[in-house]
């Protein structure tokens, strides 16, 4: 967890500093994904049982809380009018994206599986119906030649 909070704190620090240069957001886009992600994963790592420490875990969340209260500010002072609200409309729908895009994942995997189990049925049974035929047929020429 401790990359991941570097991580966010150095891409909030390149935000901030290109905020105060005055640069536009969008050239810190990079970092502004970074930023999110990161907070993202360190949620994640957070909310998980067995976490080593929850008082740190909390204190990142804290942190990153307030960041992203001065990233608000940011974004609604120097950006143009909505853009938090879009900002959080766009994550929301990502958000339901990547689900999507991983419920679809594991479907896949799963019929990959369901086919390999369904290839090594066909082969097991071609490999004992084969020599069980074979064995019959054997069986009715002996027969049918001692006659």
């Amino acid at each position: 967890m401790l990359a991941e909070i570097a991580v966010a704190n150095a891409a909030f620090g390149v935000i901030k500093n290109a905020n105060s240069n005055g640069q536009e957001l969008h050239r810190v886009a990079n970092q502004v994904t970074s930023y999110f992600d990161s907070k993202s994963s360190i949620a994640k790592k957070a909310n998980k049982s067995g976490n080593k420490s929850d008082m740190e875990a909390f204190m990142a969340l804290e942190a990153l809380k307030e960041q992203e209260t001065e990233l608000r500010e940011i974004m609604q002072w120097h950006g143009r009018a909505g853009l938090w609200d879009d900002w959080l409309a766009f994550q929301s729908q990502a958000k339901k994206d990547r689900a999507q895009e991983e419920k679809e994942r594991l479907h896949a995997k799963a019929k990959n599986k369901q086919n390999i189990v369904e290839m090594f049925t066909v082969i097991c049974t071609a490999l004992i119906a084969i020599p069980t035929i074979g064995a019959a047929v054997y069986v009715i020429f002996s027969i049918l030649g001692s006659m």
